[in-house]
């Protein structure tokens, strides 16, 4: 039985790099972290007004 080593590199390329189909990061510049980070404090704040008005009305 082949060795560890030897038994992947068998059938690998020269350069198994291989580009990053999604590259890490945070994506293009201005992406979608600050909308998200709105829609958030919407739904906080539509949850805190329920709650105000069930306990308060």
């Amino acid at each position: 039985m082949a060795g560890g080593d030897d038994f992947y590199s068998r059938d690998r390329p020269e350069n198994p790099q291989m580009p990053e189909d999604r590259p890490r990061g945070g994506g293009p510049a201005g992406g979608t972290a600050p909308v998200k980070v709105f829609v958030w404090w919407v739904v906080a704040a539509v949850i805190i007004v329920i709650l105000w008005l069930v306990f308060f009305f």
